[in-house]
């Protein structure tokens, strides 16, 4: 379909370029190829002619056939409308028009045969039709319309007549004028072993549907396609990478492991964390550069894995560095880093943007000449000045805070690049971590540390504070420390801020005797920290923050996460907070407070907090609930779903078995140069100059 990619919308019959210039803005349509890929919404079935009689309040849409008796206007300005009186001859409904009623009732005429479509809404004791859908009823031939798809559309589009209904005019005549033009775009033998429907027919039928089963057959044509080049391009990159750049190998375990191992490790790993350091090690004696994703819930141990890992790149003559996201939480690193390898010959080193010019003269010297061993710091780290004499391993905390760019950097600190493993807390879902981290592999811990006890998560209404309050200083009495989280959404942030503001002045009368200290991101860098730092310190008992502190602050002694207007947070956000507690040994707390009117979404949000401590069974809720685009390490790593009909929560086993069907092709042509793979080399080619580089994400 090369051709129609360049061929502009505004030469088809009904565009022009009034109508070609809004589709361009509004819906990014430029070529006939990009107006035939913007597909339904969803489907009505008009396959039922109704009877007026027959219409009750629970109706969605309905179709009717009849005539107009009579045109009336009635009320005066904004609430000026025109009524057409329609009737099949069982009963009377009125078709009501707010706008464009002089080109209605010339469009229309009195007495003439109409198919009328719409949803009925009772109003008063008559029911009505607001903008329907109307045509000319021409000799039966409409008795069987079947299923009608309706477009996406905006306001601007309204008022130039671009309907939905329009749409599909526009959409319909592109699609038999450029019939024969239309090639397919998936190899015959893909096409005869997945079952799939051709993709004329597969384009036809997602947009004029004959019936359901052929609609069915359309989508998973074209669903399985668009995963199926995301898994193709994904699998091929990491083939190529594979093949093409070498790693260090690390061959042994040496003393320094060891030393560590049997003399400094505070308590036993637990099978998991045993299972992930046999996995990473097998990967770095393999001579190939390592690209693993360790996902873990927050407090699962995941730093002391990271820790081991690094002593082993020690033992084999080689550096380590670990690049996180914040100052706080590099300092945090780097002094349990530090304690953990109390008495050992390891010298560790911290590099922030903070780091005195002095200290960071002599860090970066001896770092080159390999006096230091572990390198931890925040961005600083990927600066030309920051030099290795023999980087080994790259471990990056919270990656997706880092763009592609910036992580990229640490591979060309050596010659060979060194072993990547990146770590999140933030759990991604089995159909999303194929799509977004396809290129690594993947381990999980999914076990938390013995002596961890789970954390009690309570649903509170924001009317029984004294209670709240009451619980709150108990454990304070304790000698708990206390967070209160309120939420910092972009369009409200004055607002926020100021009930912020208000909440930090309000906890400071309720606990007199308590310092509190505030956090927010609008605070200077230098600011926060000296907040934060009180904090953990313990030299104040109660912090007021924003969602700052989801990640970067590890504070033993906080029993209690008090969140504030809960509903306003998403799941995993909500979960991520809740992980600031239950890192000791006492029992913790999260609290939700919400008003008590709440969506039936939102209860099912804060039912499922409540009842789960599991990070990733929550995270295939939010997934289920929110979509791909809204998570957390989605939209920060730059990763955009260019996904046009596939959802990867709903088509989960369509995105399995799509990446099943590219994994034999890369195992058996992995350069794509048979004749009957010379489409797919095509295709590659063409997604790559308009998506993300999905092979890129790491």
């Amino acid at each position: 379909m090369a051709n129609l990619s360049q061929t502009d919308i505004k030469y088809l019959p009904g565009v022009g370029p009034k109508k070609a210039e809004i589709l361009n803005k509004e819906l990014g349509i430029y070529s006939v190829e990009d107006l035939l890929y913007y597909f339904p919404y969803k489907y009505i079935d008009r396959s039922r002619i109704y009877y007026i009689h027959e219409i009750d309040g629970n109706m969605p849409y309905i179709q009717l056939k009849g005539r107009i008796t009579a045109f009336e206007s009635a009320g005066e300005g904004r609430n000026k409308r025109l009524i057409a009186h329609f009737t099949d001859g069982t009963g009377f409904i009125d078709l009501v028009w707010f706008q464009g009623a002089r080109f209605m009732q010339d469009k229309y005429k009195v007495n003439n045969q109409y198919l009328v479509f719409g949803k009925p809404t009772l109003f008063g004791k008559k029911f009505n039709i607001a903008h329907p859908d109307i045509d000319p009823y021409i000799d039966g031939s409409q008795d069987n319309m079947g299923l009608m798809g309706y477009y996406n559309t905006s306001e601007k589009m309204k008022k130039h007549y671009l309907n939905s209904k329009a749409l599909q005019k526009i959409i319909s005549s592109a699609f038999s004028s450029v019939h024969s033009q239309i090639a397919e775009t998936l190899p015959d033998y893909v096409i005869r072993d997945a079952n799939l429907m051709d993709l004329k027919s597969a384009l036809r039928n997602i947009h004029s549907p004959e019936n359901p089963a052929l609609l069915r057959q359309a989508q998973y044509r074209l669903k399985f396609e668009e995963l199926f080049y995301i898994q193709l391009n994904i699998l091929r990159y990491t083939k190529n990478r594979n093949k093409s750049i070498k790693g260090h190998i690390f061959r042994q375990v040496g003393d320094i492991f060891n030393t560590f191992y049997h003399k400094n490790l505070p308590f036993e790993l637990t099978n998991a964390q045993k299972r992930i350091i046999k996995e990473v090690r097998q990967d770095m004696a393999t001579g190939k550069q390592m690209n693993r994703l360790l996902q873990g819930d927050v407090g699962s141990g995941k730093t002391l894995v990271a820790l081991m890992l690094m002593l082993i790149a020690l033992d084999n003559g080689f550096q380590a560095s670990m690049m996180v996201p914040t100052e706080i939480l590099a300092t945090q690193h780097f002094q349990s880093i530090s304690e953990l390898l109390f008495g050992m010959d390891v010298r560790v080193e911290l590099l922030t943007g903070s780091t005195k010019k002095s200290a960071r003269t002599k860090i970066l010297s001896d770092l080159l000449t390999g006096e230091v061993d572990i390198l931890i710091g925040t961005h600083a780290l990927i600066e030309d000045t920051v030099v290795f004499d023999n980087l080994g391993l790259v471990v990056i905390d919270e990656q997706h805070r880092f763009g592609v760019a910036q992580r990229a950097k640490l591979w060309r600190k050596n010659s060979i690049p060194p072993h990547i493993l990146v770590m999140t807390a933030t759990p991604i879902p089995r159909t999303l971590a194929m799509t977004v981290y396809g290129d690594l592999d993947v381990s999980v811990i999914d076990e938390l540390p013995p002596g961890r006890k789970p954390i009690q998560t309570i649903h509170q209404f924001d009317k029984r504070r004294a209670a709240l309050y009451q619980s709150v200083r108990k454990q304070l009495q304790e000698g708990r420390q206390v967070y209160f989280v309120y939420p910092l959404i972009e369009e409200s942030e004055t607002l926020d801020l100021r009930n912020l503001e208000e909440g930090f002045e309000h906890i400071k009368e309720v606990f007199p005797d308590y310092k509190v200290c505030k956090v927010h991101g609008k605070m200077k860098p230098k600011d926060k920290d000296a907040e934060m730092q009180l904090f953990v310190n313990n030299e104040a008992q109660i912090m007021v923050a924003t969602t700052v502190i989801e990640v970067g602050v590890n504070v033993p002694n906080a029993s209690v996460m008090v969140i504030e207007s809960a509903q306003r947070f998403g799941l995993s956000q909500l979960h991520q907070l809740r992980g600031r507690v239950g890192r000791g040994a006492d029992q913790s707390f999260c609290i939700l407070i919400t008003p008590y009117e709440l969506s039936a979404e939102t209860k099912k949000r804060i039912s499922i907090m409540v009842e789960s401590n599991d990070g990733f069974e929550i995270a295939e809720a939010d997934l289920k609930l929110r979509g791909p685009g809204d998570l957390e390490g989605t939209q920060q790593s730059g990763v955009a779903f260019n996904l046009k009909i596939a959802n990867i929560v709903r088509d989960g086993d369509i995105l399995q078995y799509a990446r099943e069907v590219a994994a034999k092709i890369i195992e058996s042509d992995e350069n794509l140069e048979y004749p009957n793979n010379q489409i797919l080399k095509i295709q590659l080619k063409k997604l790559s100059a308009s998506n993300v580089n999905w092979g890129l994400i790491s």
